[in-house]
């Protein structure tokens, strides 16, 4: 259209009767420029999108006579782009054309109620970088990134070019820069490309980095490029093949502690229930083989160790991060390799129990604060009346109190004899009540270096435990005070066995126990006691606040009187490999994840405070897919985009994005975004593309469905057509 600088058009001519006319100033703060383009471009956008209108310009004002529809919508359309301009973003030709089909969507009945405005669609920021703004472009774009604010996991499914991984990865990095989330994870699946992964060029990551380089590229639009690289190292930021996010697992021995007692993870069950970091039952969501995996031995400085695999997750705070009071980190173990210390501090501190463990409570033949006095410093020989021995009459008051039956006599300096109350008229034969539960908890004989808790005790309620081991330490324990220092605990036995008890009932109160060894070699015991024949075991621990470890008063009141026991911590020491290992492993249903493994160790599987793409998801098998949405952890986000009409796997394996649209559909807090060739963002040309393949292959199914129509032979059977 021919334009002079006064009069852009040729001279308006009288409307026709069927015809309309409407005109508008454009604001003098706008120049026309931005209103028509550079050149007359977006003036030319719209004249070809509505030819039945003549649109002219005079100056800053805008007429347009035509067809009073056509000329509605020219109106609505100018109004909707100066929205726009007021937020200081500029127009262009391809969000004009955008615009204009929204407006004729809704013109036609064909948009849904409520659609949102052009100006609504292009005026949502999501991200800025650098001078440039993530927004989305089109209508279900729109739909799309809204959904991703609205639900917990959204699939994106569309043609390539619909900007489904972008917009994801934008609010991904949104979410995490405003600390919605800790983590950004980032995996797609790596389809084997003609040739095994095994066998291509170069090292395990310059295999895998094609497939994922898109998403690399996208994180480099998103964020400053040399805070990537800290931010991966971190583990803020984990890129990785779909196939490394299912191998967070342990060895199928792994014991994991469950109400009843320990149980080997590969023996668990989906419904089962296991410990969680509270103490408290949760139940097992998920269970899934690993086949045989690489395994390294974690190691606290504690003593407390287990197994599991290098992508195994273990969440840790280093001493920064309790200084500026961040929440914890999650971690691989891989991550962890060559960085466990700190100036030679030990760097990654492990969570412990919050509260003890709960388990059944179970009937008990004998008092276990009683029972934890006589292992401590009784004689349950079988040959003799059972005896104690203390220089605290008050410990000798309480365990006859405890022990109904039974008159606790002193017989001389520390030695006291546990005698069967006579009841007259009673057999002369009756046992010693003593010696009788002695003998059920198979007790009755052991020795000072063979002594042990028994297993109705040591699995049972937390005050069971608790009186167990408070009359282990006010016999044979006691308080260990430093100046300035809280004050710990000791312990000493020279059963291993009742070593290793004493330590399990710390860990299942919340505490930690370290142990040492004195030799008896060598050293004096007493002239009247000869030397030494077994070593020392001695345990230093700590209990944390609320768990009382004494009830002996004077033991107590100088515990308390240094403070309490202070903080249990728990440092990783040292990780090694352990060679290789089948492996599975489990999802709970506890909030942080969280469950009890070997040693009372906390650890987990699933991904919390984490925003998570899968990308390409349709070339995931049903089995990846569901394994990956049992990954989601609490707080956390989900994201999976896929186009289902570009599947790359073997023949005969169903797409798990296909089948999962199936199973989920209609399930709460799951939502499908679906885009079409209309949302293609890329060159106009790839959704004209992207058209002509769905309409080839519309025709060729069509085609197929005619070719393989059976007809019935006169012999009755069926066949083909042309067959």
């Amino acid at each position: 259209m021919t334009q002079t600088p006064t009069d852009r058009t040729s001279t308006p001519q009288r409307p026709a009767r069927d015809e309309v006319r409407a005109q508008f100033t454009v604001p003098a703060k706008h120049p026309m420029v931005t209103v028509l383009g550079s050149g007359d471009s977006l003036l030319r956008v719209i004249e070809n999108a509505f030819p039945a209108v003549d649109i002219h310009v005079r100056g800053n004002e805008v007429s347009a006579v035509g067809d009073a529809g056509e000329v509605a919508l020219v109106q609505r359309l100018f109004d909707q782009m100066m929205l726009v301009l007021r937020t200081g973003q500029p127009m262009t030709e391809d969000a004009v054309e955008r615009s204009i089909a929204m407006l004729r969507a809704s013109e036609d009945g064909t948009a849904e109620a409520g659609q949102e405005t052009p100006a609504e669609v292009l005026t949502q920021n999501i991200l800025s970088n650098r001078g440039r703004t993530i927004r989305p472009k089109t209508l279900n774009q729109k739909r799309y990134v809204d959904a991703i604010d609205k639900h917990t996991v959204v699939f994106g499914i569309g043609p390539a070019g619909t900007g489904k991984t972008y917009l994801a990865m934008a609010k991904a990095v949104q979410a995490l820069q405003s600390k919605q989330v800790t983590r950004i994870i980032l995996t797609r699946p790596a389809v084997e490309a003609g040739e095994r992964l095994g066998f291509l060029p170069g090292t395990l990551y310059e295999k895998i980095d094609p497939y994922l380089r898109p998403l690399y590229d996208a994180l480099h639009d998103m964020l400053d490029p040399d805070s990537i690289p800290r931010l991966m190292a971190a583990g803020t930021i984990e890129v990785a093949p779909l196939a490394y996010m299912r191998g967070r697992a342990q060895p199928v021995f792994t014991p994991v502690l469950t109400p009843d007692g320990w149980r080997p993870i590969g023996e668990l069950q989906v419904g089962d229930l296991v410990v969680g970091s509270n103490g408290e039952p949760t139940p097992v969501l998920g269970v899934y083989p690993q086949g045989e995996k690489d395994i390294y031995r974690l190691s606290a400085q504690d003593g407390s160790w287990t197994l599991c695999c290098g992508e195994h997750l273990w969440t840790v705070r280093t001493a920064a991060d309790k200084r500026r009071d961040k929440p914890w980190r999650v971690l691989e173990t891989q991550e962890m390799i060559g960085e466990l210390r700190a100036a030679h501090a030990r760097r990654y501190e492990l969570p412990l129990l919050t509260a003890p463990v709960q388990m059944p409570a179970r009937a008990v033949p004998i008092d276990p604060y009683a029972l934890g006095l006589l292992l401590g410093d009784g004689c349950l020989t079988g040959s003799t009346t059972p005896s104690f021995s203390t220089e605290d009459e008050e410990l000798a008051r309480a365990l006859e109190a405890a022990l109904p039956g039974v008159v606790v006599r002193h017989r001389s300096g520390p030695d006291y004899v546990l005698n069967r109350v006579k009841v007259p008229g009673s057999p002369v034969t009756t046992a010693n009540p003593v010696t009788a539960i002695a003998r059920e908890l198979d007790l009755l004989g052991v020795r000072s270096h063979s002594k042990s808790v028994p297993e109705t005790y040591l699995h049972n309620s937390e005050d069971v435990r608790l009186a167990v081991l408070q009359g282990l330490l006010d016999s044979d324990g006691g308080p260990v005070t430093q100046s300035g220092r809280t004050c710990r605990v000791q312990y000493s036995t020279a059963s291993i066995l009742l070593r290793d008890d004493v330590i399990a009932l710390v860990r299942s109160l919340g505490g930690v126990a370290y142990t040492r060894r004195r030799l008896a070699a060598g050293r004096e015991r007493g002239t009247a006691l000869g030397r030494h024949v077994y070593d020392t075991h001695v345990v230093d621990i700590r209990l944390p606040e609320g768990v009382e470890p004494f009830r002996l008063e004077r033991k107590k009141q100088r515990y308390l009187a240094a403070g309490g026991g202070g903080r249990p911590m728990r440092f990783v020491d040292s990780i090694e490999p352990a060679g290789r290992e089948e492996t599975v492993c489990i999802q709970v249903a506890a909030e942080d994840s969280l469950y009890v493994t070997q040693d009372y160790l906390l650890t987990h599987n699933t991904l919390n405070d984490a925003f998570i793409i899968l990308d390409e998801a349709q070339n995931t098998n049903p089995e990846q897919m569901k394994m990956f949405l049992t990954r989601l952890g609490f707080d956390s986000k989900i994201v999976i985009t896929g186009d289902v009409t570009q599947v790359d796997l073997p023949n005969g394996t169903r797409s798990g994005l296909r089948q999962v649209q199936e199973i989920l559909d209609g399930v709460e807090d799951v939502h499908f975004s679906r885009l079409t060739s209309q949302d293609v963002v890329r060159h106009k040309l790839v959704g004209r593309i992207v058209d002509a393949y769905e309409k080839y292959d519309n025709q060729n199914d069509t085609n197929a469905n005619r070719d393989t129509r059976h007809t019935r032979n006169s012999d009755g059977k069926t066949s083909r057509d042309g067959k």
